[in-house]
């Protein structure tokens, strides 16, 4: 079969199928959760079809253009990154579908749940595949309306605010984005990303287009939804962290400012200062923060810096390890808040003030917290280690020896913060009784720490892929 029989596939399986959800319903709720688990396992199936093709294609990429209205063509665009990214995304984002059997099993509002989270990672799907600006920005409206509607899921009129402040921060950035892109239209009379390689572009699309990719990303001073938005459910928070939302930003910067465009030089001192500036700052704030959710949230603002600060060098080693930290901080993130909703079930409580000594009673989650926040670390042989040290070599490698510093200082911050988190919530006085989450729950969270931990022993396979990726985007910048 034709490669864009997966692509398309890979994108259209969620989106259509989010709509038949409801349907499954009608049949039971077991049934529906199940179809909403099938729906998110034939999306992570479907792209890996689609890895002999792009490794084996002599340019790197395939292309597909479908005619559209007002020659607006839909441009499949299938290469390395695409497809790691998809794999990653969807593959995090199915686990999460099935800890979601037990973690919401006796919320309301289950099948809007399932739906908006199959729409979700749809969304993503749509976006990595998509080669023309109009509807890498449709998907990426399609990704706000889900999180608006997930971030509010428990319709507690507090939560319902925080919602909207996340759907209007991002929406307002995406709509400064699309003026970019405007802009950029009218200077090439194309939206399509294939046909504008290498064009240069002016300071004010890219000052627009950076608005847009912050926002949605969580980068300082557009990150304050992403800490409010812990008022959601756990699994909300890690599609939002680890699986789709703050991954959309930065993957909208390797394809724009690494495969199609070539920004003014001044944008390269000022780009990985604003990022690392944002990892500082975040970090900082985690040190003081006591509710766990926010802790994580801060600490995903903080390592998003470093992806953003990988595809920012162009060089190989750094962009393989900004594609390998897409990977690896996806499963260790993903990881942590879904333990952290196995203690805020078994507790009750999110201020690790009012916790402590939970080893006892939750081992598997403690032993499974402890690896994921290894990995974010970057403490070797755990897959975050080898994604960190590739793109503080690759911004060494650029010359920027003082935003190396500052992403080893930002290191060390992170591993303070983390360990302050788990020595908190596990160790010392029992300050309240808790449980362990169910074995399906369980099973997940340490499915995603063992992954951690064997990503780093196995780099050469993630490594590899990720390293093609590479590859591919550089050669069309050189």
């Amino acid at each position: 079969m034709e490669p864009s029989f997966f692509a398309l596939g890979t994108i259209f399986v969620p989106v259509l199928g989010c709509i038949t959800v409801p349907l499954a319903d009608l049949v039971s709720a077991r049934f529906r959760n199940l179809w909403a688990l099938i729906l998110g396992i034939a999306t992570f199936v479907l792209p890996l079809f689609l890895i002999p093709a792009v490794l084996q294609s002599p340019v790197g990429e395939i292309i597909y253009s479908y005619p559209s209205i007002l020659n607006l063509n839909f441009i499949l665009l299938i290469d390395g990154l695409s497809v790691f990214v998809a794999l990653v995304s969807s593959f995090i984002g199915a686990l999460i579908i099935l800890y979601s059997f037990d973690y919401v099993s006796h919320n309301d509002f289950q099948t809007e749940y399932y739906t908006m989270v199959v729409l979700f990672i749809g969304s993503m799907m749509g976006l990595v595949f998509s080669g023309n600006l109009v509807f890498m920005y449709l998907f990426w409206e399609i990704a706000a309306i889900c999180s608006w509607r997930l971030i509010g899921f428990y319709r507690v009129p507090s939560h319902v605010v925080k919602a909207d402040k996340s759907f209007l921060i991002t929406f307002f950035g995406a709509v400064v984005m699309l003026f970019g892109f405007i802009q950029i239209y009218c200077t090439t009379g194309t939206f399509d990303m294939t046909a504008m390689r290498s064009v240069p572009v002016s300071s004010l699309a890219v000052f627009l287009i950076l608005i847009g990719m912050f926002s949605k990303s969580a980068t300082f001073p557009l990150h304050t939804w992403l800490p409010d938005a812990g008022v959601a459910p756990s699994t909300v928070t890690s599609l939002l962290h680890a699986a789709v939302l703050v991954k959309i930003g930065v993957y909208a910067y390797a394809r724009l400012f690494c495969y199609t465009f070539n920004i003014p030089s001044e944008w390269n001192v000022t780009i990985p200062v604003l990022v690392m500036f944002s990892s500082f700052v975040s970090a900082g704030a985690a040190l003081v923060e006591h509710d766990i959710k926010r802790i994580l949230a801060l600490s995903t603002v903080s390592q998003i810096g470093y992806i953003f600060l990988g595809f920012w060098t162009r060089t190989l080693i750094g962009v393989t390890g900004g594609a390998l930290f897409i990977l690896m901080h996806g499963l260790a993130k993903a990881g942590l808040f879904l333990c952290a909703g196995i203690i805020e079930h078994g507790t009750g409580k999110r201020d690790i003030r009012e916790l402590g000594g939970l080893f006892r009673s939750m081992p598997v989650t403690g032993v499974s917290f402890l690896a994921c926040v290894l990995s974010v670390i970057g403490i070797p042989p755990f897959g975050g280690f080898f994604s960190k040290f590739m793109v503080i070599s690759g911004t060494v490698e650029t010359g920027r020896t003082a935003v190396a510093g500052m992403g080893l200082f930002v290191a060390v911050m992170t591993a303070i913060y983390l360990f302050r988190l788990f020595h908190a919530v596990f160790f010392g006085e029992e300050k309240t009784k808790g449980h362990e989450g169910t074995s399906l729950m369980v099973s997940v969270v340490f499915t995603l720490a063992f992954l951690s931990l064997l990503a780093g022993i196995f780099i050469g396979f993630s490594g590899n892929f990720a390293q093609a990726a590479a590859a591919h985007i550089l050669e069309k910048v050189r």
